[in-house]
Order: C-alpha cells, then sequence, then structure tokens
C-alpha cells in the first residue's frame, strides 16, 4: 500500500508557523474583480510598443512556454545546476514558478507581476528565479505540486514555490494577484534574513513530507479481486450527475471523466448493469452537445466551467484529445449512436489538421486566450453570425446553437465590450430541431454541415490562440493508441496513417541509442524521457500494430517495454519509477501509481504487459504486471476512484481474454469483413493478430499451426491458447466473439 501522499496536520501547522506567513495564493480564492484588472492588464499590454525591451536568459530555451517569458525584466533561470550554485554563492532563496503555455492564470499573473519592472526589481534583488514547463519536467511539478496541494489544501498553475537553495520547498501556493505577490515576496525575503532557522526547519519539515510521500509498504499477498471492479463502477455511477452527466469538482468544474467511463462500459459490458451505462451516455451525449466541444472545428476543451458543459475553459490539449476521442469510440461501440462516432472523427480530423506537424509528430495544445481574453476565438453575437449566414440562415444556426441576443455567457473579457456573448451548443437534438422548423432530419444535416463550414471560414479569419509546438513523446503515445483503434473501429485508413507518421517521427527523432527523450522542438531532441513516456508510446504502437498488423510496431514495442524494465522498474517493491535510474536525482523518486489529468504510466504499462505477454508468450510480462498490482494493492482497495484505468487493467487480467488470429489476405474483402467484424462490437478485453496466408508468422505464439480453412480468409478465437473451430464468414465470428456478453454489433 502506498503511504497517503499529503503532509500531516501537525506537520502542516508547523510548516506554516515556522515561515510565519498568513498570505496564501490560489485559482480557488480568485474574484471577479481581480479576473477583470487581469485581462485588462493583458489589453493594455498589448497595446504598447511590441519591440522587447528586455531579454533573459530564456531566449535560449525550447520550451514555448519559457520563451513567453523570455522578454521579462525578471532574471529567469531555466531548472539546471547553474541556479541553485548561484543561489548557493548570493545566499539567496529560489523562487521558482511552474506553468505550461496554454495556462490562462498564467499568462495573467506574467502580465500582472513578470512583466513590470518593479516587481521584477524585488524578485531580481532577493531571489534567484525558476521557470519550468511542467509539460517538460514532469518530475519537477509532481514534487511541488505534491507539496503545494499539502500545505494549502489544493494546487494548480501557475504554482508558485519558494526554496532554499538545496531545493527543499518552505513556502507554497498557486497564483497570486499583483499586489498580493508583492507583499509575499516582502514578506519572504524577510523571514530569509532575520528568521533562517525556522526557515530550514520548515524545508526539513518538507523533506519528512517528501520521505513519506515517495515510500510504499511491502506489496500485498494477492491481486485486488474483481469485485472491487464492479463495485467501484457502481459508485462511479452513483457520483455522476443524473441530469448532465460527469462530476462537478468543488461543485462547479467538470473535466471529461474518460477513464472512469471507459472503466465503467467495461463493466457494462460484462455484468449488462443499465444504471452503469446510462451514466456514461448520459455524459458523452451532453458532453457532445455542449460547448465544450468545438461544434465548427472539432477537438475538447480542457474542462468545463459550469455544470451544464457550456462555457468551457477554452485551451486545447493533445492529451485529452486522445482520451475523449479513444471513450466515444467505445461509447459507439456500445450504444450504436452513429454521433458518437462522428464526434471521435471530428477530433481526429481537427488533431491532422491542426496538431499534426509537417514531421509528423503532434504539438502539444491550443491556447485558450486570444486578442487579450479567454474564449475570443469561439464566442459569438447574433450580429456576428449574421454577417457570415444572412438573415434567414443565421436565424437558423442561432437556434439551434444557443446564440440569443441576450447571450448564454455574461463574462466580462478584457477590452471587449460588456454585452451578450455566445458558447455555441445545442440544446434540441437534429431529429427533434428539424420537426419544430418543419424540416427533414437530411435537410438539417446538410445545412448545419454547409452553415458550419461558412463559419469556420469566417472563424479562422480571427487571431488564433497560441500554439504549443513541442512534441511531447507521451501525449504523441496516447493520440497514436486512439487515432489506430479510430483506423480500426470506424474503417478509416487516413487515422491509421496519421498515426504511423507520428509513430516513425518519434522513432527517428526521439531515440537514440535506444533511449527516448521526452520533448522536441524545431530539431532538437532533449531530456530524458519518463516512464509515462515509454507506457503510453508502448500502448499507442501495440493498437498500431493492431491496425496495421505491421509487425515492426510490435517489435518496436517489445524493445521499449525491455528498456523501461532496465530503467524504471522497482526490482524490490514492483511498479515503476516515473524517473529513470540514471536520471537527475531530485528531494524523491515517485512510482505515483494514482491516475490524474493523464492515466499513471503504472497503469498503462500494467495492460501493456499483459498484451505483450499475450503477443509473445513471454511470462516474465504477466508476472511483472501481477507484482505491479500487489505493489499498489492496499491504495487501489482504499482509495479506487485514484486508480481507473488500474482497474482497467486489473479488469483484462481477470477477464478470459479473446485471443483473435485472423489468416488472410488483408486486402481480400473476406479479410477485411472478419476484420470489420473483430471491431464492430465492444470487446474491450481482445488482441488480435494477423498473417496474410498459410505461412504464418511462428514467432507470435497465437499464430502457430493456423492454417487457412479450405483456402479461404479463417479466423480463430481463443482463450488462454485454446481455439474455438476455425470460422470463414463473419456471421460465425461474431457468435465466437459475443459468446453470452452484452455486444451490439452491425448486421454483418
Amino acid at each position: 500500500m502506498t503511504r497517503p501522499r499529503h503532509l500531516s496536520r501537525a506537520l502542516l501547522c508547523a510548516t506554516l508557523s515556522l515561515v510565519g506567513l498568513t498570505l496564501t495564493g490560489g485559482v480557488l480564492a480568485q474574484d471577479r474583480e481581480n479576473a477583470d484588472r487581469a485581462k485588462e492588464g493583458m489589453v493594455a499590454m498589448q497595446g504598447s510598443d511590441t519591440t522587447p525591451k528586455h531579454t533573459n536568459r530564456l531566449i535560449r530555451a525550447t520550451s514555448p512556454y519559457l520563451l513567453q517569458h523570455a522578454h521579462n525584466p525578471v532574471d529567469w533561470h531555466e531548472w539546471n545546476p547553474e541556479a541553485f550554485e548561484k543561489a548557493k554563492r548570493e545566499d539567496k532563496p529560489i523562487f521558482l514558478s511552474i506553468g505550461y503555455a496554454a495556462c490562462h492564470w498564467c499568462h495573467v499573473m506574467e502580465h500582472e507581476s513578470f512583466e513590470h519592472e518593479e516587481v521584477a526589481e524585488v524578485m531580481n534583488r532577493f531571489f534567484v528565479n525558476v521557470k519550468v514547463d511542467r509539460e517538460e519536467r514532469p518530475d519537477v511539478d509532481e514534487i511541488y505540486m505534491a507539496y503545494t496541494q499539502a500545505r494549502t489544501g489544493h494546487g494548480g498553475w501557475p504554482m508558485s514555490v519558494w526554496l532554499t537553495p538545496d531545493g527543499a520547498p518552505f513556502f507554497a501556493g498557486t497564483y497570486f494577484p499583483s499586489d498580493q505577490f508583492v507583499d509575499v515576496l516582502g514578506q519572504i525575503s524577510e523571514t530569509w534574513r532575520s528568521k533562517r532557522e525556522q526557515v530550514i526547519a520548515s524545508a526539513e519539515g518538507a523533506r519528512d513530507f517528501f520521505a513519506q510521500w515517495s515510500a510504499t509498504d511491502k506489496p500485498a499477498e494477492g491481486v485486488p479481486q474483481r469485485d472491487t471492479i464492479d463495485q467501484t463502477a457502481v459508485r462511479l455511477a452513483r457520483a455522476f450527475d443524473s441530469a448532465t452527466g460527469g462530476v462537478a469538482g468543488g461543485g462547479r468544474n467538470k473535466f471529461p471523466p474518460s477513464m472512469a467511463m471507459e472503466l465503467m462500459l467495461r463493466v457494462h459490458h460484462r455484468n449488462g448493469d443499465q444504471n452503469v451505462l446510462e451514466a456514461v451516455d448520459n455524459t458523452l451525449d451532453h458532453m457532445a452537445r455542449g460547448g465544450i466541444y468545438d461544434h465548427l472545428g472539432g477537438g475538447i476543451c480542457r474542462y468545463s466551467t459550469d455544470t451544464e458543459w457550456l462555457v468551457p475553459h477554452f485551451e486545447k490539449m493533445l492529451y485529452d484529445q486522445a482520451m475523449v476521442s479513444a471513450i466515444y469510440l467505445d461509447g459507439y461501440q456500445v450504444t450504436r449512436k452513429r454521433e458518437y462516432a462522428a464526434v471521435a472523427a471530428d477530433i481526429f480530423d481537427y488533431v491532422i489538421a491542426d496538431l499534426q506537424s509537417s514531421e509528423g509528430g503532434f504539438y502539444s495544445s491550443r491556447d485558450a486566450d486570444s486578442d487579450g481574453f479567454e474564449g475570443a476565438f469561439y464566442i459569438w453575437t447574433v450580429d456576428q453570425v449574421g454577417e457570415v449566414l444572412g438573415e434567414a440562415d443565421a436565424k437558423l444556426f442561432c437556434s439551434f446553437y444557443d446564440v440569443t441576443e441576450t447571450g448564454n455567457w455574461f463574462e466580462r473579457m478584457g477590452h471587449a465590450p460588456r454585452g451578450p456573448k455566445n458558447v455555441l451548443r445545442i440544446l434540441k437534438k437534429p431529429d427533434v430541431f428539424a420537426k419544430l422548423h418543419g424540416l427533414s432530419e437530411e435537410e438539417v444535416f446538410r445545412r448545419l454541415k454547409e452553415w458550419r463550414g461558412k463559419m469556420q471560414t469566417a472563424r479562422n479569419k480571427r487571431t488564433s490562440p497560441g500554439l504549443d509546438d513541442k512534441i511531447l513523446v507521451g501525449w504523441n503515445g496516447l493520440m497514436i493508441g486512439s487515432l489506430a483503434k479510430g483506423a480500426s473501429v470506424l474503417n478509416e485508413p487516413k487515422y491509421a496513417q496519421s498515426a504511423e507518421r507520428a509513430a516513425e517521427f518519434i522513432l527517428a527523432k526521439m531515440l537514440r541509442d535506444g533511449r527516448l527523450f521526452r520533448t522536441y522542438r524545431k530539431g532538437e531532441s532533449r531530456l530524458t524521457a519518463y516512464m509515462e513516456d515509454y507506457a503510453f508510446l508502448i500502448e499507442g504502437l501495440l493498437n498500431l500494430y493492431e491496425a496495421t498488423f505491421d509487425r515492426k510496431w510490435l517489435d518496436r514495442a517489445v524493445t521499449l517495454s525491455d528498456t523501461a524494465m532496465k530503467y524504471y522498474l522497482d526490482e524490490s517493491g514492483g511498479g515503476f519509477y516515473f524517473t529513470a535510474s540514471d536520471g537527475e536525482a531530485l528531494l524523491a523518486r515517485s512510482k505515483n501509481p494514482h491516475d490524474s489529468a493523464i492515466p499513471s504510466p503504472n497503469s498503462v504499462h500494467a495492460l501493456n504487459l499483459l498484451r505483450l505477454a499475450v503477443l509473445t508468450g513471454r511470462k516474465e510480462h504477466r508476472a511483472n504486471a501481477e507484482r505491479l498490482f500487489k505493489a499498489f494493492a492496499g491504495d487501489v482497495t482504499q482509495n479506487p476512484f485514484a486508480f481507473e484505468r488500474q482497474l482497467c487493467a486489473l479488469d483484462f487480467y481477470h477477464d478470459r481474454v479473446k485471443e483473435i488470429a485472423i489468416l488472410g489476405d488483408s486486402s481480400a474483402p473476406e479479410t477485411a469483413g472478419l476484420l470489420r467484424m473483430v471491431h464492430n462490437g465492444y470487446l474491450p478485453n481482445k488482441v488480435v493478430v494477423h498473417a496474410p496466408d498459410l505461412t504464418a508468422d511462428t514467432t507470435i505464439p497465437l499464430l502457430t499451426g493456423k492454417t487457412k480453412r479450405n483456402g479461404l480468409s479463417t479466423a480463430y478465437v481463443c482463450e488462454n491458447y485454446t481455439c474455438q473451430l476455425p470460422v470463414t464468414s463473419p456471421a460465425d465470428l461474431a457468435k465466437q466473439l459475443d459468446g453470452v456478453g452484452t455486444v451490439k454489433r452491425d448486421q454483418p
């Protein structure tokens, strides 16, 4: 069992009292006045001379987030030994600021504080200032976020942490308004000078916290049972909002619960629980119709700021595109609702058009802000729609997408005039809308397609939100995996082709001497990769193999898994560390198994190992997956909501996995028909292999001894390498695949 990842109340109180500070910062404390003032400040900056007055050492960085701060008057350092050596030499504490390029409140704090010379003068005089892109250095972010959450009770970005010159934290917050930030800087600098012994004692308390945070207990004797999976799915369904789906964090924000829904669909597939399915279906339906989904350009935003999925935080992250598209594919397979397939396809098309580089890799994100305020690129007024579509069409468009004279979003945005603003959303489904307006459903779809094209063309003339064009291996792995899955489920080869381009790019540009690099930008690969990079890429390559049956993707997955075992495996306790054994030593070496915005690499790689065990016949892969499950068994049992993706892997472990072998020329219609049937229905716990003819690839155990039946394209369905009779028709294959399950399929 992993020990609780939070400071004890006594240690928290000691930390606060020792430092002697009473101010705390965080997004949760922001009020409307601060928000408006911040946005007005951004607009004022935009109207100033664009010639940089200052240039600091971040100008040499490759991270777009760091480059955004390269012209601050702050004497920023990257995270490197030079910064810590300077702090020791000058006897100054370190101010560590962590964020990312698409972070709205990171921009606010920059414009309010870091761009102002009087604030920078205080920072430069009393501190060594370090900027970190959390997406490039998730190891640094994870450690100091754990401390920040423990100390303040919440976390977020920008994250603001003050450290001793040897890296131990002693005070932390998130976003600080400029006046509060200056007060904090003054108090901390005074405390550092006059109460040093208290700061050092506080830093030692933080070290004790990290020792507890990174420690794990003895592994459990057994793997968590299936009951834990089923009970968690039922509890999740009860926690979901019965009106609009999802779970409102803190009573307001809603994030797409992709991992929870994956777990819930698995349980429904096995036991037919309709309450679990309805919770997922309701969520997918409302997300697809809400403002969190970009109805013009495709793609999903980071989260909704309300419980109705109406007003999103408008940033578009690559990992969200991957995870949300994947769950819509699952939803489509389970329900056969074609609108779910359409959402997945729209997300894929958006990613290929906007986030795939000319070299093949996928960029990280699109910003939330443009023209000085959040959401400017996406919002509409009735008059703006009329200018694009004309009065008659605009009236119908506005009715369908809830664009009104009074507006559906009343946020004041920077220099934008006060008044109605609308985020596009769908209140009535197309069939209902058609009846209300005396139109056929086909006519509604035709017009909507035409209108969306015109509206998107008009929108593209606006200032685009900023692009974070760094390429991260892990996030690319997630996107490769979803695209490959989409190619199979939607029978659309272009998605597999896009995934292959990305995989080829990574293996050519971000792999050297068998080791992955974390990040790439403008021809430079840098930073030793983390376990999430290996786990997510391996998953993507396995999906890509099952979509294309190109053996090189399986071979690469096997090789990368062996590398991960060498540098990241906890030999004594099981599971995988986040950082490599030869990586930079920080205050703690974590193997945090908890899922967060993205799944834990331990969760993802547990399923990778189980799939590889079937595909390669190497029993040590399954044994290492079992050791991983045992390492975190106590935590999984006590806090299953933090392990949704690991419970999905456990579902695979406990199930009678379908091992499917297809023989036949992949270009033959008969073979294609068998493959379509494999992916037609929802069957999460399966492994698929293929060989074109009688000379099957005997290095894959599932193909050993397999032959075509009567010279025809043939399918074998096996469990634990024991096979049913071979079949040659999609209908017979469907019967073997479905058994007594709840799979819905189109007719063969």
